[in-house]
């Protein structure tokens, strides 16, 4: 899949279903719903997303700020807090963890879309200066493959953060454009999504 994977967590199995339902029909893809701690840390080491939509409250406790500080210390993703929780302490705990966004049940649909799109742009800007600036010359030196000029628009737009739609705007193409582009991209760089891309990319520039 092309677009940004979203790892769910959520204890209330309909409640999940819906969001999956709708991030599905639009710019996100789900690569998991997790519904305790356990299986979203599972999911986390070994079918990483590129996003996590994290209820702070599973199972009667605060496990999704705990999850939250994994995913900080080794796996520096973006996420989002989802709950029903608004009082100010249960914000004060959210908080120190630096969430990417944070969404208030009962939500709507536009409203979440529009958190996740934020929440990928603005951690992907909020890291831009830990790493060297990614660059075409440079990354194709290493590559059997070369990636071309197009190619490598489309990398940099995925590298700031942008979603399929968002690219697509961007450069005025089609959607089947951008996801056809980001499968050769995936393809010569051997990943398989946009963290793991962001990843690759990373390691090429300090070759």
């Amino acid at each position: 899949m092309t677009e940004a994977r979203v790892l769910i967590v959520e204890d209330e199995p309909i409640i999940a279903e819906d969001i999956a339902s709708a991030l599905r029909t639009n710019d996100f893809d789900v690569s998991a719903i997790a519904y305790s701690m356990e299986d979203a840390l599972e999911e986390l080491k070994n079918n990483q997303p590129d996003l996590v939509l994290l209820d702070i409250n599973l199972n009667g406790s605060e496990e999704g700020i705990e999850i939250a500080k994994v995913i900080n210390e080794k796996y520096a993703l973006p996420f989002v807090f989802l709950t029903s929780y608004s009082d100010k302490i249960t914000l004060q705990h959210a908080k120190s963890t630096e969430p990417s966004g944070y969404v208030v049940k009962p939500f709507s649909e536009a409203g979440l879309y529009a958190t996740l799109e934020i929440a990928l742009y603005n951690h992907a800007q909020k890291n831009k200066h830990r790493f060297p600036d990614i660059n075409l010359e440079h990354i194709n030196k290493t590559l059997p493959t070369q990636i071309s000029e197009r190619e490598f628009t489309v990398v940099e737009l995925i590298y700031a953060g942008k979603t399929n739609n968002q690219i697509a705007e961007d450069l005025f193409v089609s959607i089947n454009t951008v996801k056809a582009h980001i499968k050769n991209i995936y393809l010569k760089l051997n990943t398989d999504s946009r963290s793991t891309l962001i990843l690759r990319l990373r390691e090429l520039m300090l070759l």
